[in-house]
């Protein structure tokens, strides 16, 4: 069974993921550091490593969750929401990932998005599941 939104969305995940990727490993090239974040401690690469680590941390779960919830014939509306909605919380949070400021927008928004979209994913995903093992 094909799953045309999920294959949209992961296709977008990825290339994100590889940007994220990108950007800490060019920064660990020029600066030099193989591994950890050098003595003393490079905060920039620090924060791009952190900020790939958490996309990784986060969003292969949510896309496991979006993948089961198409393939048992969810909502494609809902799918389409949830998918944009998590792109920007995901670019917020890569956006204010911050070493020096916990209080960044950006971060509050992309750490919150993620927890709530994920949430309210697998809470439909949870729905569906009972009225199909209900029928």
């Amino acid at each position: 069974m094909p799953i045309p939104i999920t294959l949209l969305y992961v296709s977008i995940f990825a290339i994100f993921a590889l940007v994220l990727s990108f950007r800490a490993g060019s920064f660990r090239g020029k600066s030099g550091i193989s591994v950890l974040f050098g003595e003393p401690n490079n905060m920039e690469l620090a924060e791009r490593v952190r900020t790939h680590q958490n996309f990784l941390e986060y969003v292969p779960l949510f896309l496991l969750v979006f993948a089961a919830i198409e393939l048992n014939g969810g909502s494609g509306i809902f799918l389409y929401i949830v998918g944009d909605l998590m792109i920007v919380a995901r670019i917020a949070h890569a956006i204010g990932l911050k070493h020096d400021n916990m209080g960044h927008p950006g971060r509050f928004i992309g750490a919150a998005g993620t927890a709530l979209i994920t949430l309210v994913t697998a809470g439909y995903g949870v729905w569906i599941a009972a009225n199909s093992l209900l029928s």
